[in-house]
This record gives C-alpha cells, structure tokens and sequence, in this order.
C-alpha cells in the first residue's frame, strides 16, 4: 500500500536522497526477506517488482533489472558476487552462488554455483557457502 498526500511526498523525498547518498536504488515495490546483506556500499539497482527471498548477499555493482513486466525472484540464501547482472523475468533458486562478472539471462536450479557471461552452472557442491549474518 502505498502512502499518499503529504507524508508519502516527504517518503520519496528522504528515499530519493538515501538513494543519491548511498548509490543503492531499492524500488518501492521491490519484497525483500529477512537478512538482506550488502557487502559493500556502492552501486546497487533493483528493479521495483523484483522478489528477494532471506539470507540474500548482495555485492556491489549489481544490477537486477528488467525493461517489462517480467521481474526477477531470488530464493533464500543466494549469494550474487560483484558486477552481476540479473535480467527480466529470471528466476534464481535457494541455496544458489553466483560468481561474479556474471550475466543472468536463464533460471538457475536450487543449489547450483553459477558463473561466466552468460551465467553458467558450474557444479552442485557446497552452493551458498558465502552467506553472512545468516538471519534466523
């Protein structure tokens, strides 16, 4: 639900300039679960309709983006390594690493570690090993 009048106006304006302070750009719409971590303070865009689930490390640079209706989802504990992209309507498993440098164009099965441009799976052994601050 979203606030309206002159409370929401005053919202936008605090989260436009959060925004503009810290390079991280959450859309309002955007679900995240418990234990959302950043790694490191830099540019980070989520699209508005994405869905992340808990315990999701996010490292810089990454982008998960879409240009139509078709948001991404990302399971529980998934870690997405710096300078990955997510796009359109991907939908990424629990338990899943993404190496970094990545392009996500296709769903990725739950416990598989991922890497490469075009996002890849590697293998299915110890996936989500670099999960911190595990919310429980």
């Amino acid at each position: 639900m979203a606030v309206k009048g002159p409370i929401g106006f005053v919202a936008k304006v605090i989260s436009y300039i959060k925004q503009r302070q810290t390079g991280i750009h959450l859309g309002l719409k955007t679900n995240i679960g418990h234990g959302l971590y950043i790694g490191h303070a830099g540019p980070i865009i989520i699209n508005p309709g994405t869905t992340i689930g808990s315990n999701v490390n996010l490292s810089q640079y990454t982008s998960i983006g879409s240009n139509s209706d078709a948001y991404a989802t990302i399971g529980d504990n998934v870690y997405i390594g710096p300078n990955v992209s997510v796009v359109e309507g991907v939908t990424i498993g629990n338990n899943v690493t993404v190496g970094a440098g990545s392009v996500v164009v296709k769903d990725l099965e739950e416990n598989a570690t991922a890497a490469g441009n075009y996002a890849k799976v590697l293998n299915y052994n110890n996936p989500g090993r670099y999960i911190n601050n595990v919310w429980s």
